[in-house]
Formats: structure tokens, sequence, C-alpha cells
């Protein structure tokens, strides 16, 4: 450390990573400042600096070698596990100083020798109980993934059987009939039940009927505000987004595009849907980021803010695993659950590599990502952007676009009385030809299982249904269900899906 660099710490005080101290205490007492640093984020002791005001009081040599030997001893024989420590002289004003550097701990947490658990809070320090701020010491050292653990007052029963059988399907090619009696140890092998045979908090998250019963807090809030204050009172949208892990990510991304502008580009008709403002891509990694990475010991939902400048998306926990952002824009990663993320892997179109991230970074700079340790949430910032004009524009062309409608009108007027006297030969075909489909149709559905049966009648009945509407009114089937079906009802060639998500609709096929 050079003498500025020095200088300049004692001028700024006692923070989170810098304690002053005079002269050395006791080993007790030092063990419990480098156990709150191994704790936290790691820091220095300066010795030789008044505690209280940052006065440069200096070291002898004798003192210099005192405090270095009792430093060692109390690294040593004062801390469980023990924590490795350097320690630095330097020369400021012809005084000495002597430097204690502790790491942030990879083997959290640490304790002294009664047991107590020490981390930093500001400039000091304080004793931590509750086994919750335990347990996320555990998280930080890799040693222990909530994402494993059971959830207490869970059965397979909870579980999405259609849902699980989707994703084995997709990873195995079988679904979890085809592994027989191996069935339960298969699921336990994936970490969908832990060796209990009770749901891990994972699979229960991702399979779940309804997570939210035992989960509450596992959840979406999205908001979207008139204006760009988080405290304004005014808003156009807003929803408590529940389910599992597919539906929670299918919501969001809905609540988003619906509040997102359309911009079409230069030279496209009127009448063409035009592209997001904000590229799907981005929202897409985004939002599978938070769902995945999100910090499952906080009881904190995630949010989904849209303001008239930006969209925020505010994942509970800091960056884990010691990152920063900078290690995030450089695409370095760590799985804080590691089994959430294999799912996600397969369920979502989540990658879980790191280059995700950097690719939209690089396409879009001007995102930012905000890491805030004390409030223990890490923030997404997106701006909105609309090309200047492009709503002026679209009022132009939508004038063009009526006074073309008018000739048009005018055209089809004729054009419909020469139709109708067509429509009345081809209706009396039509007739003998749909009591014929009607006898095909017919056929199929009695060949399909029931529940295959009642999803395609309904869908013959309302195309422009989504597949929560189809689970919200068939008795007995979960949105994960529904999802099963409708995939085996393509892959019997009974199913088409026309145009996108937000404004296609089912063809049925028979």
């Amino acid at each position: 450390m050079t003498e500025d660099i020095f200088k300049d710490l004692c001028l700024c005080g006692e923070t989170t990573k810098v304690q002053f101290k005079e002269a050395f205490t006791s080993q007790k007492e030092i063990a419990k400042e480098m156990i709150a640093f191994a704790n936290t984020k790691g820091g220095v002791i300066l010795f030789g600096v008044e505690d209280k005001c940052g006065k440069l009081v200096g070291l002898s040599y004798d003192d210099i070698q005192v405090i270095s030997r009792e430093l060692g001893n109390a690294a040593n024989e004062q801390v469980r596990p023990t924590i490795y420590i350097e320690t630095e002289v330097v020369l400021v004003d012809d005084k000495h100083f002597l430097i204690c550097s502790v790491e942030e701990g990879k083997n959290k947490p640490y304790k002294n020798l009664n047991g107590e658990i020490w981390v930093k809070q500001g400039a000091d320090k304080r004793r931590i109980t509750e086994n919750s701020e335990i347990l996320a010491l555990f998280q930080d050292s890799g040693s222990y993934q909530p994402d494993a653990a059971g959830v207490n007052g869970t059965t397979f029963n909870d579980l999405d059987r259609y849902a699980i059988d989707e994703y084995l399907q997709k990873v195995y090619a079988t679904t979890l009939d085809g592994f027989g009696s191996k069935a339960e140890q298969v699921l336990k092998n994936i970490h969908i039940l832990n060796h209990h045979g009770v749901p891990t908090l994972a699979g229960y998250l991702f399979f779940g009927k309804h997570p939210e019963y035992n989960c509450p807090t596992c959840m979406v809030k999205a908001v979207s505000f008139f204006g760009n204050d988080l405290a304004g009172t005014q808003y156009r949208d807003s929803k408590e987004i529940l389910g599992n892990m597919p539906q929670l990510y299918d919501k969001s991304m809905a609540f988003l595009k619906a509040n997102l502008h359309n911009v079409q580009e230069e030279g496209a008709s009127f009448n063409t849907l035009g592209k997001l403002e904000i590229a799907e891509e981005v929202l897409e990694e985004v939002v599978q980021n938070a769902l995945v990475h999100r910090d499952l010991l906080r009881p904190a939902p995630i949010r989904l803010f849209v303001f008239d400048n930006r969209v925020e998306v505010i994942s509970p926990g800091a960056l884990a695993g010691g990152l920063t952002e900078e290690d995030i824009r450089n695409g370095k990663t760590y799985q804080r659950n590691p089994y959430m993320a294999t799912f996600a892997t397969n369920a979502l179109y989540y990658k879980g590599i790191g280059s995700g991230i950097v690719r939209i970074l690089a396409e879009y700079p001007e995102i930012r990502l905000e890491n805030d340790v004390n409030g223990k949430e890490f923030k997404v910032t997106i701006p909105r952007t609309i090309p200047n004009g492009s709503l002026k524009d679209r009022n132009t062309t939508q004038k063009d676009s009526l006074k073309d409608s008018n000739t048009i009108l005018k055209t089809d007027v004729t054009t419909q009385k020469d139709s109708l006297k067509d429509s009345s030969t081809i209706l009396k075909t039509d007739v003998t030809t749909q009591k014929d489909s009607l006898k095909d149709s017919n056929t199929i559905l009695k060949a399909l299982e029931p529940i295959q049966a009642e999803v395609l009648k309904y869908i013959m009945a309302h195309p422009q249904a989504t597949r929560e509407e189809i689970a919200d009114s068939i008795d007995g089937i979960s949105f994960g269900g529904v999802k099963f079906i409708i995939a085996k009802l393509q892959k019997k060639g009974l199913l088409k899906r026309v145009g996108g998500r937000k404004h296609g609709e089912w063809q049925v096929l028979i």
C-alpha cells in the first residue's frame, strides 16, 4: 500500500472495509474483527491509527513485532475455521504503521471459540444469531443450496405430473411411467424429490401445482407506472404474478409486452404490428436470470417496474459468490441455485453460461447493473428507446391508411355483391362436406384420452384461447398439464399454432 492510499483511507474514516486500531487490544477482540471481515467482504485493520479520529500515531519497531505475532496467533487459535491474513508495514510522515489484510472467506461462516458469528454492518460489527442469516453465510460459501432443501408439508401429490412428464420427455425422451419402478429414484436423482421423497424447493418451484401456497414470496409483483417516479400513485397496470417458474416467466413476459410499445420500422405499413421497443431477447435474458438466481432465503418477491423512460427488474439478494457488476459484464457466473439452473436450462430458454448477459450488454451498453449489497438486491435497468419521430410517423401513416381504406371499401361493396351470388352454391356443397367432417372428428375424439379430447373440444370452440385460459376453464388440469397435452396433440398432427403467442390462434386439423 502506498503512502497516499494509506493517508486517503485514514482521512475517509472507518468503513465497512477499514478499521482503525491505535494499539493491539487482545487476541479475542481482534479475532472478532477478523471474523467480521471474513464473513462479509473482507477489509483491512490499520494499526497505529487512533480509533475515533483517524490521527496518525504510529508504532515502534517492538510494537510491530509484537502485533504481528499476536495477529498470527489470533487467526490460527481464536477463529474457526482458520483465517489466513497478510501483514504489511508502511512508512508515512516518518512514522511506521502495520496493515492487517483479511480477505472475504471461502468457508463461511467463521466464528470464534465461543461459537459467536460476527459480520460487518457499516463501520461496526454485529453478532448474528438468526438461522436465516447463518444459512445465508453457508450459501455464500457454496456449502448449502437452499434449492435442494425439502419443502415441509408437501408431497409428490403437490407436484404437477403433466409438467414433470413434459420435462422428462424433453430430457430423457420418455415420461415418468416409462421409468416404471425406478420412477421415484429418478426424481430423487434429478433433485425433484429429496432422499426422503419430499419435493425439493427447486422441484416445488418448477413443477408445483401451486407453489405460492408454501412459498408465498416466490412470486413476481409487476407494476406499470405513469411517469418515471417509483413514488407515483397512478399506474397503468398492476399484477401479482403467481405460479411455477415456467408460468412466472410466461406471465412476466406477457406483462412486459403488454405494457411496452411496438415500434414500426421505417417504410412499414400501418397495419403491421412492428417490433417491441425493447428487444425480446433482452427481456427474456433479464427475467430468466432474476427467476433463476434470486436469493431463496430472502422473503421478498421479484419486482418488474415499467416506467415511461425505463424498465426495472429487481431480484431479491445481492450477487452471490463474491461476484461484482464487472464480473457479470465479463461473463463470469456463479450458480446460487444450481438445481433451479438445471431445470431452467430445459424448461425455459436459459443457458446459464453467462453468454446471454455479455451478448445483450454488448448490443445494449446503456443497460445498468446495480448490486446493492446493503439492501440485498440486484437491479437491472433497461432504458426505453422509442426512435424519434416514430409516433408522429405512425399518425401520418394512419391518416394515409384511412384515405386508402375509403377506396378499398367502395371496391369491396361491389365485390361483396358478386361474392354473395357464388356463396349460395358453395354453402350447399359445404353442408354435405361438413356432415362428413363431423363424422371423422367424432371418430378421432373417441380415440383420444378423455382429457385430451376435452382440451381439443375446448380449443375447437375457442381457437384464440391461451393455455392459462384452457387450464382455468377445464376442471382437474393444471397449466403444466395443458402444455403437455397440447404438445401431444401437436405431435399427433391434430393441432397447429398459427401466429405468435399474443395474436395467434389454434388450428384444429380434423
